[in-house]
């Protein structure tokens, strides 16, 4: 049970463009009251369409304790359920990838069509009502060939993300990509702490130096690349191929496309495209990167060559499944077209460097000495956009419960 009491005490205390208190940070009563009141209400990011090709496709996925399933109907439509039977609730799917007929509950064998519907129940006598003992669903969105849920009773408005989102995202053609690879890497970690390393490039110089031969780690703000001396030029080329490119955002979303380092036209190693197999020719492969973030939980690059997903989950008030996804054109072949363990390798020792500092981070706000710092607003301006965003909608929360 959330203790808002507690909840609305942290954050009273909460300091402008400063780190969260220590509690919100390190507490159980975080965690719990977190998953009711930013996770359920938020928008999150399932994966992408590609990912479930055929009618029977499913994928199941927690979302702390709570189980989902996207399922593609016999219609070809895309529907989420909440995971659990509508008999005594045991979990209809393991989490992972998956394809079926029916839904089948494996304890009673209660068996849901493709749509949620209860096709069959037995020996449940002839009074009972087949069709109101449907899957419990989820809201859904498919946009541009990305999946959408949202866990909330009444969702947040969506439309204008979804129009952006199409407009910046709809030149690369999703619908085409296939999933090439996918990571898990835990950390000991509170959520929060992981998403605010994540939302800034201020230790990138010296965390990432893999990173930085590619990625522009210098920028500031908003994703403005005012060290970049070819920024003008790749803007320009951008409106010629009618590509969108202005950094733009929403009460929960960012999306901006951006010039990579000079001689650089993917995130790799080397700056040397990843995949030969191309998502755009546009501007000669060199778009640079198009990220997209949601909070509370994830970014994401589409560069010319591959898509990079990447995705936290709380667990525990101090640790974080750090979820990854690799999507390449659906066409490109392993082992011609690209090397899977090239394709993955620059990210996973980000992940791997970020884990450390994150892991760190948190063995330190654990200190009796901790005390909020300030943020740097020229460094770190999404960071304390993201701690604003959670604190206003964690007010709005206890507000609406109190």
């Amino acid at each position: 049970m959330t203790d808002l009491a507690w909840a609305a005490a942290q954050l009273k205390a909460r300091q402008p463009d400063h780190s969260l208190p220590q509690g919100l940070y390190t507490d159980q009563r975080a965690f719990a009251f977190d998953l009711e009141a930013i996770y359920r209400q938020s928008w999150l990011m399932a994966g992408m369409e590609c990912e479930l090709p055929d009618p029977g496709c499913y994928l199941a996925f927690s979302i702390g304790d709570w189980p989902v399933l996207v399922v593609r109907g016999k219609d070809g439509t895309l529907r989420a359920f909440h995971n659990t039977c509508r008999h005594r609730g045991s979990i209809l799917c393991q989490n992972g990838y998956g394809s079926a007929p029916k839904l089948v509950c494996p304890y009673h064998r209660w068996t849901y069509d493709l749509d949620g519907s209860l096709f069959a129940a037995g020996r449940m006598g002839e009074q009972f009502d087949k069709s109101a003992h449907g899957l419990s669903p989820v809201a859904l969105r498919v946009v541009a060939g990305a999946m959408f849920i949202c866990l909330a009773a009444d969702p947040a408005p969506f439309d204008e993300f979804g129009e952006r989102f199409s407009a910046y995202a709809g030149p690369l053609d999703f619908s085409q990509l296939k999933l090439a690879a996918t990571d898990l890497l835990v950390e000991q970690a509170n959520w929060k702490l992981v998403m605010e390393n994540a939302r800034e490039c201020y230790h990138c110089p010296t965390g990432h130096p893999e990173l930085s031969q590619s990625f522009p780690v210098h920028m500031s703000r908003h994703f403005d690349a005012f060290r970049n001396p070819q920024v003008e030029a790749f803007n320009a080329a951008m409106d010629a191929v009618g590509l969108p490119h202005t950094a733009i955002e929403g009460p929960w979303w960012q999306i901006a496309r951006f010039a990579l380092n000079p001689g650089s036209t993917s995130i790799s190693m080397d700056g040397e495209p990843l995949c030969t197999r191309p998502l755009t020719r546009a501007n000669g492969g060199d778009v640079g990167s198009l990220r997209w973030a949601i909070d509370p939980h994830m970014f994401a690059h589409a560069t010319a060559d591959y898509v990079i997903v990447f995705s936290c989950m709380p667990v525990g008030p101090q640790e974080t499944h750090v979820f990854s996804r690799w999507y390449v054109h659906k066409d490109a072949v392993e082992g011609t077209d690209y090397d899977l363990a090239a394709l993955k390798e620059l990210w996973l020792k980000t992940n791997m460097q970020d884990k450390e500092l994150a892991e760190n981070n948190q063995r330190g706000v654990l200190s009796p000495g901790y005390r909020p710092g300030p943020y740097s607003l020229e460094a770190e301006a999404l960071v304390a956009r993201f701690t604003d965003w959670y604190c206003s909608l964690a007010q709005d929360y206890v507000a609406a419960h109190d």
